[in-house]
């Protein structure tokens, strides 16, 4: 089974222009892009759950930079969890992170496996 690379890109309003985050998406050679013009505060984001449910283990998710995924940390981290639950990693192209790194893993622990203190 092939694993994707699924990007991401979005605009706060319909007047913004995707050209810029598309680019870098096509650039990083994405297999499918989802990209909408609305506000990242809005729970209710067509494209961005048509990708969720696309995801499997072993895919990736590329965004631009973080901002254009959630527009809170609450958010991002809730996405992120979600992502580690289906075993997908997170690229973020801006904070260079990727979570399928160790330095991605550290920068966030959401996407790293639970440590058991059982033995200390």
């Amino acid at each position: 089974m092939k694993n994707y690379i699924f990007g991401y890109a979005r605009v706060s309003t319909e007047q913004q222009n995707l050209d810029r985050q598309l680019d870098a998406l096509r650039k990083y050679g994405c297999d499918m892009i989802y990209n909408e013009k609305m506000t990242g505060i809005k729970r209710d984001r067509p494209e961005l759950a048509k990708m969720l449910d696309q995801m499997t283990e072993g895919d990736t998710v590329v965004i631009e930079s973080l901002s254009r995924l959630g527009s809170s940390t609450k958010d991002l981290i809730k996405l992120t969890e979600l992502f580690q639950s289906k075993g997908v990693h997170l690229v973020s192209l801006k904070e260079s992170i990727d979570t399928s790194t160790s330095t991605g893993k550290l920068l966030f622990p959401s996407c790293r496996p639970s440590l058991s203190l059982n033995g200390m």
